[in-house]
């Protein structure tokens, strides 16, 4: 079972630069006045706010959690919004979070400095007549515990805090969720647990597939953000989860990570979630869960920046409120006629769409179109080449990548899933670590890119010339292992391809495989004499998701061929806009 695989390396006490001038422990109930300022470069708080600190919550098995509250100030019963992550509850006014802002270009006035890293801000919320509850989880900090990385224990222990804040005599029973990446995570597992009081999820960008998103995409053992977060989170007093050694156990598909997906068919809760193109963490995951969860009510928005300015960002949070009050205060403000789906195009020449409205994703007027691959001409065509013919590289060799190109004489949109359906062959190998990427040209042929932040600077561009890619976007990447290439026929549809990664199948001297590799989901137009170029590499062709993580190196020998025309027509299957 799941449990057995689990192994735990000790953790270590929160370090200074990830403390905060909330962080020591200091149970008992204050009063923030209105007008308090935690640190000079943080916003004052607009209203009086009463602050429960470090509260015992006990779960079902008897481990003590210690969690801070911060209320509106009186007696009127209140919702409570949630924070659930691993990162210290005072952690708002350290060095590391105020260092975040400054990689992505935010101001730290724009926050009071009392929320959670990548949480909603007590501020602001209790304005709103919301309690916001900062969790420090089994584990972390002062809590109990052995702490677990993304896994359904969480969603159990999340449930239990849920029921008791319910519980309290200044709440009025009605419980939601909110925060990016882990917090989203985080959301999935809860909701799946189905807590009575649970009533709304806001997960803003997060994976939901712990082998898929985070440690072996594609079946590559890329765990260098794994490192990061493991590594440089978790901090407590006892141990934590050592995924780094259970990925080295188990590469393959197994209960332990199993157990590290959510059941999408239990997440029945109203749900907004926010998703991006262009986060390489976050993208595949958020886009799966929304496929995915069962719930009858349920928005997407896609927006074209990147989370962290995106989820402060006032107008958007003043829409996440229209949501929260139709659900946790009963609010008619008429959030059920938003759209659905609300979508991004970019343009990454200065003239995105944002906020396009839809009743679905990919929207209704997409058909997935097959570009075909021509190794004659370099080109991707309509109709598939009659004459049969290789695209090679050698992987040790500049190049060591093959590309193709397709120019648009009329304006063009892509919304949705492209997916790459390539016949491939390793020369003087038995495996093939293949890497692709759908890239946008201008019409000179000049690759176009787009930073997703406000820090643009010097500094910036060093960082993101090759990797840090959640920073700026360069196009739909995907990648796929090809002895990992056994597809899950009960997740795969004709626009997402789901692998198995439950069995190796190398490859034969000679042998020619059919493969699928889904691409990221994309919103892109192009403009008359533009173009497409679709890449395909043994290198991994964007670099790290992070800034300062270690790369991935793709296991390649030999000589890469792809097979295209004839009986082998490899493709790129594209999502066309047709109106």
């Amino acid at each position: 079972m799941s449990e057995d695989q689990q192994m735990f390396v000790p953790s270590h006490p929160l370090p200074g630069p990830r403390s905060g001038v909330l962080t020591a422990f200091d149970p008992g109930t204050r009063t923030l006045a209105a007008g308090f300022q935690v640190a000079p470069p943080f916003k004052p708080l607009p209203v009086d706010i009463v602050l429960d600190k470090d509260v015992a919550v006990q779960l079902r098995d008897g481990v003590t959690i210690h969690v801070d509250v911060f209320r509106p100030a009186g007696t009127e019963q209140v919702p409570v919004i949630v924070a659930w992550s691993p990162y210290g509850k005072g952690q708002g006014t350290s060095v590391s979070v105020m260092g975040v802002f400054g990689l992505v270009g935010l101001d730290n006035s724009i926050v009071s400095g009392l929320e959670k890293f990548e949480a909603p801000d007590p501020a602001y919320w209790c304005a709103q007549g919301y309690a916001i509850c900062n969790p420090d989880i089994r584990g972390v900090v002062d809590s109990e515990g052995d702490s677990v990385l993304w896994d359904r224990q969480e969603g159990r222990d999340c449930y239990d805090l849920i029921e008791w804040l319910a519980e309290q005599y200044w709440c009025t029973g009605k419980v939601g969720m909110s925060g990016t990446s882990y917090l989203a995570v985080s959301q999935w597992f809860t909701a799946a647990e189905q807590p009575p009081h649970l009533v709304a999820i806001n997960p803003w960008e997060g994976v939901s597939d712990v082998y898929r998103d985070l440690v072996m995409r594609g079946g590559m053992p890329d765990t260098g953000f794994a490192h990061q977060l493991q590594d440089g989170s978790f901090f407590g007093r006892n141990n934590k989860e050592d995924i780094l050694a259970e990925v080295e156990k188990y590469p393959l598909m197994t209960g332990l990570w199993q157990n590290k997906i959510p059941d999408f068919a239990r997440i029945t809760v109203p749900a907004y979630i926010v998703a991006s193109y262009s986060n390489t963490l976050h993208t595949a995951g958020t886009f799966r869960a929304w496929r995915r969860i069962a719930s009858p009510d349920k928005w997407l928005r896609i927006h074209n920046t990147q989370e962290w300015p995106d989820y402060y960002d006032k107008t958007n949070v003043e829409d996440l409120r229209r949501f929260f009050d139709h659900y946790l205060k009963d609010a008619d403000n008429g959030w059920e006629q938003t759209p659905r789906v609300r979508y991004s195009v970019l343009d990454l020449e200065g003239g995105d769409q944002v906020n396009l409205p839809a009743g679905t994703f990919p929207p209704g007027d997409v058909t997935s179109t097959k570009f075909y691959l021509d190794a004659r001409t370099r080109t991707l065509t309509g109709t598939a080449p009659a004459e049969a013919t290789e695209a090679t590289y050698a992987v040790q060799a500049n190049p060591d990548a093959v590309s193709f190109l397709a120019r648009f004489d009329d304006e063009t949109v892509l919304v949705g899933y492209p997916k790459a359906h390539l016949f491939v062959e390793a020369r003087d190998a038995d495996d093939m670590d293949l890497f692709v990427l759908v890239q946008k040209l201008d019409a000179h042929g000049t690759p176009l890119q787009a930073f997703t932040v406000p820090n643009q600077s010097a500094r910036a561009h060093d960082l993101t010339d090759h990797g840090a890619t959640i920073l700026r976007y360069k196009g739909s990447d995907g990648r796929l292992r090809v002895s990992a290439r056994h597809l899950d026929e009960t997740l795969t549809t004709d626009d997402v391809p789901a692998h198995s990664f439950d069995r190796i199948e190398k490859l034969s001297p000679g042998e020619i495989v059919e493969i699928e590799i889904d691409l990221f989901p994309v919103g892109l137009a192009f403009h008359p004499g533009e173009q497409l170029r679709f890449v395909v590499s043994s290198r991994n062709l964007l670099g790290t998701l992070m800034p300062g993580i270690r790369e991935y190196v793709g296991a390649n020998t030999g000589t890469h061929v792809v097979h295209t025309g004839g009986q082998h027509a490899s493709y790129l299957q594209l999502p066309l806009r047709t109106r």
